[in-house]
Parts: C-alpha cells; sequence; structure tokens
C-alpha cells in the first residue's frame, strides 16, 4: 500500500479510536483539557499505533487524574493502563498510557500525559507539532513517511528525530538517517522546533 495512503487510513482509525474511547471528554468531566500532540496532530502517523495526548487542569488535583483514568478504564476495550509520577521532576507530570485493542485486534498505546501549569513543557509540544505540521512539503512528508516505515520494532526511535533529520538537515531516506542518527546522539528530550 503507498505510504500516503496507509498514513491516512492509520489517522482515520485513530480518530476513530480518540471518539469510541470519549477520551476527550472524560479528560473535561473532571476539569481538564486534553490536547492532541505528536505524529498524528502533525499529520504523519504511519503504522506505529500510538496516539499522544497532554492534559493540562486549571487546578492539578492527583485525584482527578486518577478519576479519568478509572473512566477511560471502563472500556471494554482497554486492555492495559501504566502510570508513572513524575511530578518532582523536569518534566512536572504524571504519565498515563492505555492501550486500547481496536475492532480489529489491532493494540493503539494512547499516551496521556498530565502536565502541571507551570511546567516549562506546558503547551510546547503542541507548538513544535503546528510548526512541523506548517513547513512540511509533498517531498519533506514523503520522505518522513519512507524513513519511518523502514524502523526496526526493535528499536526505539523518537519521531521528532526523523522530522529534524529530514526539515532541518535535508535527509531523504533510511540509510542517510540513519548515519544522521550517529552524527546526532540523542540527548532525551528533545527541544528543537523549525
Amino acid at each position: 500500500m503507498d505510504l500516503l495512503a496507509l498514513s491516512e487510513i492509520n489517522q482515520q482509525k485513530a480518530r476513530q479510536v480518540i471518539a469510541e474511547t470519549g477520551i476527550v471528554d472524560i479528560w473535561k468531566s473532571v476539569g481538564a483539557d486534553a490536547q492532541l500532540v505528536g505524529s498524528l496532530r502533525t499529520g504523519l502517523l504511519l503504522d506505529n499505533l500510538d496516539i499522544d495526548f497532554h492534559i493540562y487542569s486549571e487546578n492539578f488535583v492527583l485525584a482527578d487524574s486518577f478519576a479519568a483514568i478509572a473512566k477511560l478504564a471502563e472500556n471494554q476495550r482497554i486492555r492495559r493502563v501504566e502510570y508513572a509520577n513524575l511530578l518532582n521532576t523536569e518534566e512536572q507530570c504524571l504519565e498515563w498510557h492505555v492501550w486500547y485493542e481496536d475492532a480489529e485486534q489491532s493494540l493503539w498505546q494512547i499516551d496521556m500525559i498530565h502536565i502541571l501549569k507551570n511546567s516549562q513543557f506546558a503547551g510546547y509540544f503542541e507548538n513544535v507539532a503546528d510548526r512541523i505540521a506548517a513547513v512540511l512539503t509533498p517531498e519533506t512528508r514523503e520522505a518522513i513517511l519512507k524513513i519511518k516505515s523502514c524502523r526496526s520494532p526493535e528499536v526505539k526511535i523518537m519521531s521528532i528525530e526523523i522530522y529534524q533529520a529530514v526539515i532541518r538537515d535535508d535527509v531523504r531516506n533510511h540509510e542517510e538517517f540513519l548515519q544522521w542518527q550517529q552524527e546526532h546522539p540523542n540527548p532525551g528530550i528533545i527541544d528543537w522546533m523549525p
């Protein structure tokens, strides 16, 4: 299947997962705002079935975050939930990861990062995704999707690395990307924005 077509199909499926889980309304019910980030927001989701949200609350209450996840877990298609408390770290957030099995038995990972408003990352990744989407050309979109399609499932590569290599440094294929990676070791959180 053509990569652009596969990307479009999986983006439609991802939006269906969001609708079927009611995830945005669930967070709204506890006074929080769920903002889409990542590959789905940029329009570059391919075959990694991953949906990313950043969650913001006017008044951050730990119990509200747990209440939202409890409501989400009532959905019979939720297969697993993981949690990490990073409130006392640089990130100042709670990490929630849930796995949702769709009607085709594909497993979607939904990452929800509940961020304190005073975190340095509040709103940042939404801006990054919007900037990436704004500067994409047909050529860069195709190069990104081709590189993503060559990723080994065993090797964790952050999509932002691919976007940076293609958009900033004119990388156009998987071999060039592997060379680029050796020359640009991943520092953890990447703060590049086009």
